[in-house]
């Protein structure tokens, strides 16, 4: 294929999906990988997308009305993710009742769980799957499967976790905005977070670098709701926030 049209074909993808990761291009292009990176450089450089680590970006993005599947999200950013997933992970102690969202950063935080005496509830399938086979006492929150995102939502779960006390929880955004405050795409998964967070002691977002200044359709919380933990931050206006980790300057 042309390098042209190449070029149309990854603008066309990302303006379709949002986001695409290297992976999936090579996927769908008989191009190697280091081409590939080329190109979303090529493009981001001329403006036509964003490239983040990973993949790449629309220039739309930092409103996001729809929810990236997990498998696609899971790549994008994936060495801050890992690392922002471990300092969250070890600020769990072993009488801890923790409550795990579902989600990517939250879901690689499972790796890097050290006590076998905590107890965590999670609405997340894969989370709850992945957390029994490590051997942790786990509680699945029970409702509707939004598959998207592996989540369980729905009047069902929300009642069910109206019932617990959580010293602590981890939760994910789609969006983090001064203005907005924390957002994600859908109605139902903000109001299962916006419960999560009233029934948290300690509560804590977990995101990259690339969620400050994104805006989703439905806030689930504002900026003081909860501690907010990050590999950077690149706007200087969120640097200033008190209750905020930057690793890279812990």
């Amino acid at each position: 294929m042309l390098t042209e049209k190449r070029f149309e074909e990854i603008l066309r993808l990302v303006d379709e999906k949002g986001m695409v990761t290297l992976q999936e291009l090579k996927n769908i292009f008989a191009a190697s990988e280091s081409t590939l990176r080329r190109d979303l450089t090529t493009l981001h450089n001329s403006g036509k997308l964003v490239k983040v680590f990973g993949g790449a970006m629309s220039l739309d993005a930092h409103y996001r009305t729809k929810d990236i599947e997990v498998p696609t999200r899971r790549e994008v950013n994936r060495e801050e993710k890992l690392r922002i997933a471990e300092y969250g992970a070890s600020l769990i102690g072993p009488d801890d009742f923790v409550y795990l969202d579902a989600g990517t950063t939250t879901g690689y935080m499972i790796d890097f769980i050290q006590t076998k005496q905590a107890t965590f509830v999670t609405n997340g399938v894969n989370h709850a799957q992945r957390l029994a086979a490590a051997g942790l006492h786990v509680i699945l929150i029970g409702g509707e499967l939004k598959a998207s995102t592996e989540a369980v939502v729905g009047s069902e779960a929300t009642i069910q976790l109206q019932k617990y006390h959580f010293t602590l929880g981890f939760l994910g955004a789609n969006g983090i905005h001064q203005h907005s405050g924390f957002s994600t795409p859908d109605n139902n998964e903000a109001m299962i977070k916006q419960i999560a967070l009233k029934q948290i002691r300690r509560p804590y977002i977990l995101c990259d670098h690339s969620k400050f200044g994104q805006i989703s359709p439905v806030t689930f919380g504002d900026l003081d709701h909860a501690v907010i933990i990050t590999d950077r931050v690149d706007k200087p206006e969120y640097k200033k926030l008190e209750n905020i980790i930057i690793l890279n300057e812990a």
